[in-house]
């Protein structure tokens, strides 16, 4: 199965997220997700995959979040994904999907938990290292 991952090229965190596939030894399928977004079956099926609510993949910062007040509990899962089809930047990102699972990438270290082959070392752009090291139990 090919990795696929719903990226945003603006989003620093989407950009490391597809670094660390790529230094894998992974070349995914990259969805360009604000120009080609998921159809609504596929963000529902996203969404169980990654056992979330919708409201919990909601992306505030940068969004109509604050103008449409999707705050309000008022909204139903059903509205909610209305929304993310009407305005695609209010899907949250990086979503990567692998043969070991769907996982929303933030932090961006979370792609490790689902890649075959995960880096076992990694610099951020904002020079953060990442390590796939686990630690020993006797540490």
């Amino acid at each position: 199965m090919p990795v696929t991952i719903y990226h945003n090229p603006q989003c620093g965190t989407s950009r490391n997220v597809l670094a660390m596939i790529r230094q894998s030894g992974e070349e995914p399928s990259v969805i360009a997700y604000l120009e080609t977004p998921p159809s609504r079956e596929t963000l529902v099926a996203l969404i169980a995959a990654m056992q979330m609510t919708p409201r919990e993949l909601l992306r505030e910062k940068d969004t109509p979040y604050a103008e449409l007040r999707l705050g309000d509990p008022k909204w139903s899962d059903d509205e909610i994904i209305d929304f993310m089809m009407q305005h695609p930047i209010l899907i949250n990102r990086p979503i990567v999907v692998t043969n070991k699972g769907t996982r929303l990438c933030r932090p961006s270290e979370v792609v490790l938990e689902i890649l075959d082959r995960p880096v076992a070392h990694f610099v951020k752009e904002d020079g953060e290292v990442v390590s796939s090291a686990r630690p020993s139990p006797n540490s």
